[in-house]
């Protein structure tokens, strides 16, 4: 089974003082855990963007400190101001083409694309560098209408070697089958940032699971 890594996604509001000593402890972490953090979704809703770009001013340092991407989500726009390494568009804030000529070919391009193989194939088309299908378990994050059954990694896994991330409510606890299904990312973001055990704890126990699969680093 090919490796799996981690895809952090911040909560919809973060205080930067708190948070950034959290990012790196759960990113300090990774190494002996026998996980890899490959990046950060920056993912804050109903800010102005200024708020955004100062947040991604104070994490882009402790990301690259660790080895982690950062990406925006939804705007390409921002992800180019704040000099991000790529962006995630969800099906309504535009299509890959235009993301690419702004950012150019270095960039990092996923796209949400829901329970759907169709809209994967789109993406993949259009040139995105990953799909992420969910969300495959209840999560307090966002509103989602869709859910995803694990077979479609599998699925998607078997058609083309575009990388796949899962996502939605995924805990150290569930996700096993998704593990076992074929995810190359699993994107968490309350899974870790609200573990009771703090971001550390949070993932040393996904490294306990990826390894027991064997989809560890």
């Amino acid at each position: 089974m090919a490796d799996c890594a981690l895809y952090l996604i911040t909560p919809p509001q973060i205080e930067l003082e708190a948070f950034l000593p959290q990012l790196d402890a759960a990113l300090a972490a990774a190494p002996g855990a026998g996980v890899e953090i490959a990046c950060l979704q920056l993912r804050l809703k109903d800010v102005p963007d200024t708020e955004v770009l100062a947040a991604a001013k104070a994490i882009r340092p402790v990301l690259a400190a660790h080895g982690a991407a950062l990406i925006i989500n939804d705007s390409a726009e921002l992800a180019k101001k704040a000099g991000a390494d790529g962006v995630h568009l969800g099906q309504s804030d535009g299509s890959v083409k235009p993301a690419r000529a702004l950012l150019g070919d270095d960039a990092d391009i996923g796209v949400t694309c829901h329970d759907s193989r169709h809209l994967a194939m789109i993406a993949a088309e259009q040139g995105a560098d990953y799909v992420a299908f969910g969300a495959f378990f209840p999560t307090s994050t966002k509103e989602t209408a869709h859910r995803p059954d694990p077979e479609i990694l599998t699925a998607w896994s078997m058609m083309t070697t575009m990388p796949c991330v899962a996502i939605g409510g995924i805990t150290p606890q569930n996700a096993k089958p998704l593990i076992e299904a074929g995810a190359d990312y699993l994107a968490v973001s309350a899974g870790i940032w609200a573990h009771p055990g703090g971001p550390a704890k949070a993932v040393e126990e996904f490294g306990e699971i990826l390894r027991a699969v064997g989809g560890g680093a």
